[in-house]
């Protein structure tokens, strides 16, 4: 069909991107642009040939210069195409979440072919984040069509579109109830695990439900262990490690707030058997090594994202190796390590030859037990590496 789309065309160096499946077209790849559009207009995306290759929201003001949303030239961007997308996204979750579908990921945006949006949902609230201008211009139509597709399941909506990159997209910041309202807490469960959330002032959506089933891998891990849980946050593994039979269980964060959070989600656990301690990690566990502590036989490190762009890749990559190394050291033999990155610019090969490092600079070698991923409402698709940012890994130290 003849398209009136504004037309860019791109280097071979976006083609092959394109055509390789990424969804995003930098600035710096358009080589033609008639201009006359504003951002958030669909936009054509075409080769030097001639050749057609998709279509998407066009931002003058962002470094991602085009966000796809179609490779079909039959596709019509209105209201229908949206919706579709959407149920697709549900009914995906549904398949596949089973009985965590109450308290899980509904659009992990690209990976949804919805570019820029986030959805967590808490029961009956969705919490979302939109980092798209494109997506920001269609958001009402987007959440008319969430409660469409979750009826009565789902009553209202809270948008926390805080981030700075909203400011690389030209959008000003968003936060409020976007469809009905509610208290701003709610109690969710984790492989039968309590946990509170604060979805508007908590950190991100207001809590990391990408870990499930990598938290159900240590609760079965759990039975009779000595547990240290670094960076715990809001408890999320120490609670599983309790939940499945821990002797005892340490958890750290230097965040007295996340500290709080996480005793009060221990409270509503019945656990009173974990010992919350406000410290540096990296500081601790270097005192550990001086004093030879050995009274752990699990360490679990998932900390913060040490990286979030290519340039400090390499300066995360020796923070990664520094803290696997000194719990590595702590670590007796036949003894556990969990650990963790969430950085996709830290990628598995990267990580995987700095826990080969870490083990040889402390002469030990690690026996491979569980590998894991994000969970499955975080879907990774292929062709596009931001979607594929969790990497977790068990090993027996020997």
């Amino acid at each position: 069909m003849e398209r009136s789309y504004p037309r860019l065309i791109v280097t071979k160096k976006g083609e092959k991107a394109v055509r390789g499946g990424h969804p995003w077209v930098y600035g710096e790849e358009v080589t033609a642009d008639p201009g006359g559009w504003a951002d958030g207009d669909i936009v054509d995306v075409y080769a030097h040939s001639g050749k057609w290759l998709g279509a998407g929201f066009g931002n003058s003001h962002s470094k991602i210069r085009v966000r796809l949303l179609s490779r079909s030239a039959n596709d019509r961007f209105d209201e229908a195409f949206f919706r579709r997308r959407i149920r697709y996204a549900v009914d995906y979750r549904r398949a596949v979440m089973g009985a965590e579908f109450s308290a899980c990921r509904l659009v992990f945006g690209e990976a949804d072919q919805l570019p820029g949006l986030t959805v967590d949902r808490y029961n009956d609230v969705l919490v979302t984040e939109v980092l798209c201008a494109g997506t920001d211009r269609i958001k009402s139509i987007l959440y008319d069509a969430l409660l469409a597709e979750l009826g009565g399941e789902v009553t209202a909506i809270y948008e926390r579109s805080d981030s700075p990159l909203r400011e690389k997209e030209g959008l000003p910041v968003c936060e409020g109830w976007m469809a009905g309202e509610g208290s701003g807490y709610t109690v969710i469960e984790q492989n039968g695990v309590k946990f509170g959330v604060d979805y508007i002032h908590g950190q991100k959506t207001g809590f990391f439900l990408d870990q499930l089933r990598n938290r159900a891998e240590i609760m079965r891990i759990a039975p009779g262990r000595r547990v240290l849980d670094c960076f715990t946050h809001t408890g999320g593994f120490a609670l599983h490690a309790a939940a499945g039979g821990a002797a005892r269980v340490t958890a750290v964060d230097i965040s007295a707030a996340a500290l709080d959070t996480a005793r009060e989600n221990a409270r509503l656990n019945g656990v009173d058997t974990i010992e919350f301690v406000q410290a540096d990690v990296f500081e601790l566990l270097k005192d550990m090594t001086e004093r030879r502590c050995r009274e752990y036989d699990l360490i679990i490190l998932d900390p913060p994202a040490f990286t979030k762009s290519s340039a400090t890749v390499q300066a995360a990559f020796h923070g990664y190796k520094e803290l696997n190394r000194r719990a590595m050291r702590l670590l007796p033999r036949g003894g556990l390590l969990a650990t963790c990155s969430c950085s996709h610019f830290m990628t598995d090969e990267l990580f995987r030859r700095m826990l080969a490092e870490a083990a040889a600079d402390v002469s030990v070698r690690l026996r491979q037990l569980y590998v894991g991923r994000q969970g499955p409402d975080h879907p990774i698709l292929w062709g596009v590496p931001e979607t594929d940012y969790l990497e977790f890994y068990l090993f027996q130290v020997v």
